[in-house]
């Protein structure tokens, strides 16, 4: 795991010192060591995170003549197996680890080489006799990469702090009201742009160009094997992953939420292992949100090394630090936990297993549940809606007033609207109000994009697909990299690895979802691994309890952040119309959690990575609330 970054010039060399101050920005992705390549126009440079070959591991890494280097983000699982069939067609090795099967892949292969991976991966490499640079992000968007063209040269870089900041892209910022984040290829700045997953960027002669090589996606057939035999072959390939996800050469634990897949990966990871596993918990003190019992039975069952956390809500502590963490606006609020737990995983393991992936790919959410049942009932949602809206406002989790409010808002619509509808955090009116400006941009094209690429596959399985190519790229796993990395910790997500998906692709709906069941054939495959409560339980994850939060010891904190000082000084928002929902919410009217948490993620983000404010947190602060 590293941070890598570079710089490709038209006119003249590459700029050393601006490299170097490029590659600081990334230190906390990389602290073990660092190392550059200078080669004319190109420069090359990668902060490492030793997990693999720790001896002879470090980058840049070159071929036999030294005519290609790379540097790489990540790890693949199947370098081994690679590098032996390297090794039978001549190519001579000099390290033990995986970056090197990269170079030599490439000479083998030319730009074909990157669908050869198995792993999680952001790579550049430089051909100096072809005078090409070549940028290559693994299929499942896993590892971030960011890329600024400018007067034919290109940077790039693992995160966007590493870049010129630039004009805010108002388009950006538009996207991120609807989805409390910014999908690709947008980035919160108009110049800068991310590379998708599963795309290869070439730089040749001050031109550069993108193209796709991989697109994991629904199947246009079906299994129609028999169930049983689909539960032996889920577990079976669970379990592959896994031992996969665990080579290492520094201990790997697992970020154990107490849910079902984090419980599965726990379970196959303790019977994968040699040695006890590590395993590292969040909980909360208000009981809705508590799932410390849950992650407990799965410990104890398989006898890990087991720590846990509970958190409590310090806004002037814990919000500014995901700001600094986080290097363009992200308003997922699980983020706080997933930064905390990552954080305590860090003071034992390099590395950690996560579980992001398994709702997108085996039917997790309730919005999939919405999905199905407004087929049958979008008209009597529409009758229901005025009896629905009466409902009182809860502050539990998932509660049922809330999720009754969105469904009866949105079951009318075409399918994709609709799903869109169950998680919209501001609607286009509502953008409008608070920005005071209408944009003739529609976020949602960019889901209906996706949606059409897999026109004639089931409807279901379309709708999982836009989860699988939005908001698991642009949200689940750029908080899970962001809070790990903030700590250099290397996250792991064995759901995403082609054994996995090319199996999950092909389940028919109802081994899916069924009625109001989720992950029916997950379920039943991990059944036997785990405690009946987490496999027959309600969905698990690292949530939290904002919306009693920002009525309770959070409100002050919010009202501060979003004063009328601040969002006239930045100018993005009316103060008026912020002020009125966080009344609305305080009142108890309607839970506005989201909303007021994306408008706190971006007033924070601003102030510290656009205005440059001096960062007040410091890390002793944070790791008291550990201890």
């Amino acid at each position: 795991m590293c941070g890598i970054c570079g710089i490709a010039s038209a006119s003249g060399p590459a700029d050393p010192e601006r490299l170097a101050r490029m590659s600081a920005t990334l230190v906390h992705r990389g602290p073990d060591s660092d190392g550059t390549l200078i080669d004319g126009p190109v420069g090359l440079a990668a902060r490492r995170l030793a997990i693999i070959d720790l001896e002879t591991g470090d980058q840049p890494i070159a071929n036999e003549d030294g005519t290609v280097h790379v540097v790489q983000n990540g790890e693949l699982y199947n370098y081994r197996e690679l590098r032996a069939e390297l090794e039978r067609q001549g190519h001579r090795f000099r390290t033990h680890g995986d970056t090197e099967v990269l170079v030599h892949l490439y000479e083998q292969h030319g730009l074909d080489f990157a669908r050869r991976l198995r792993g999680m991966f952001s790579v550049a490499l430089w051909d100096s006799a072809a005078r090409r640079l070549v940028l290559a992000r693994d299929r499942y968007g896993i590892k971030p990469l960011y890329y600024r063209e400018s007067d034919g040269g290109l940077e790039f870089a693992s995160e966007l702090r590493a870049l010129p900041r630039g004009e805010i892209d108002l388009d950006a910022l538009e996207a991120f009201l609807a989805f409390n984040s910014i999908p690709a290829p947008l980035t919160i700045f108009r110049a800068t742009r991310k590379l998708p997953a599963g795309y290869v960027l070439v730089w040749e002669d001050g031109r550069a160009g993108v193209e796709r090589y991989a697109r994991p996606g629904p199947a246009l057939e079906l299994r129609e094997d028999d169930e049983a035999e689909l539960i032996e072959e889920l577990r079976a390939r669970l379990r592959d992953s896994v031992r996969a996800h665990l080579v290492s050469d520094v201990p790997v634990g697992v970020l154990l939420s107490g849910g079902i897949d984090s419980s599965a990966l726990t379970a196959l990871a303790a019977e994968e292992s040699a040695e006890a596993v590590r395993t590292f918990s969040i909980g909360f003190e208000e009981r809705s949100f508590d799932e410390l019992g849950d992650a407990r039975l799965v410990a104890e069952r398989y006898g890990t090394q087991h720590r846990e956390l509970v958190l409590r809500p310090d806004a002037a502590l814990l919000l500014p630090a995901l700001a600094d963490a986080f290097d363009e606006p992200f308003a997922d609020s699980s983020a706080l936990p997933t930064y905390l737990v990552s954080q305590l995983a860090a003071q034992d393991v390099k590395v950690a297993l996560s579980g992001e992936g398994g709702d997108e790919l085996f039917g997790g959410y309730y919005t999939y549940v919405a999905d199905l049942l407004a087929q049958r009932a979008g008209g009597l949602a529409r009758l229901a809606r005025p009896l629905v809206e009466r409902l009182p406002t809860s502050t539990a989790r998932a509660s049922l007033d809330y999720k009754a409010k969105r469904f009866v808002r949105a079951a009318h619509l075409p399918p994709l609207e609709r799903h869109h509808g169950w998680k919209e955090i501001f609607s286009p009116a509502e953008r409008a109000r608070l920005t005071g400006r209408r944009s003739e941009f529609d976020p949602v094209d960019l889901l209906r994009a996706r949606f059409a690429e897999t026109e004639g596959a089931e409807l279901l399985g379309r709708l999982q697909d836009v989860d699988f190519g939005v908001y698991l790229v642009d949200d689940l796993l750029v908080k899970t990299d962001r809070a790990s990395m903030a700590h250099s910790l290397e996250a792991r997500v064995p759901f995403l690895d082609p054994i996995v998906t090319n199996f999950a692709f092909t389940l028919p709906a109802k081994q899916r979802v069924s009625g109001l069941r989720k992950k029916v054939l997950l379920r039943k495959a991990i059944g036997p691994l785990v405690p009946d409560r987490i496999v027959h339980g309600k969905k698990r994850g690292f949530s939290i309890p904002a919306a009693a939060w920002l009525r309770g010891e959070l409100e002050p904190f919010a009202r501060d952040t979003l004063s009328a000082d601040t969002l006239h000084r930045q100018g993005f928002f009316r103060p008026e119309a912020v002020s009125r929902l966080i009344d609305r919410h305080v009142a108890g009217e309607e839970d506005l959690s989201r909303q007021l948490w994306g408008l706190l993620a971006f007033t924070l983000w601003h102030e510290r990575h656009v205005e440059r404010e001096p960062v007040a947190l410091r890390s002793e602060r944070l790791e008291a609330l550990v201890r």
